[in-house]
């Protein structure tokens, strides 16, 4: 039988997801889909941007657009309260 330390062992993509980071930004994969903590399409949260529901975001370059992760932290605290 062989021994696997929990250092080695790989961890499975369809099964973990990766925690949000306590500080910092994230991009929009990070935060919707199959990876992420809101289980919405991509064009359905940006659409709840442009209305104003969830946060807005940050262009750092022409081509990268990030959101704040203490403001998605806090989008997903309200929705929570709200769904109770």
């Amino acid at each position: 039988m062989k021994h696997v330390h929990l250092f080695e062992k790989k961890l499975d993509k369809s099964t973990s997801k990766p925690p949000l980071p306590k500080v910092g930004f994230v991009r929009l994969n990070q935060i919707v889909g199959p990876d992420g903590p809101l289980p919405i399409s991509k064009s359905g949260f940006w659409a709840g941007v442009k209305s104003g529901k969830f946060p807005q975001p940050l262009k750092i370059s022409p081509r990268v657009t990030v959101w704040r992760v203490e403001d998605i932290i806090s989008l997903i605290a309200e929705i929570e309260k709200t769904s109770r």
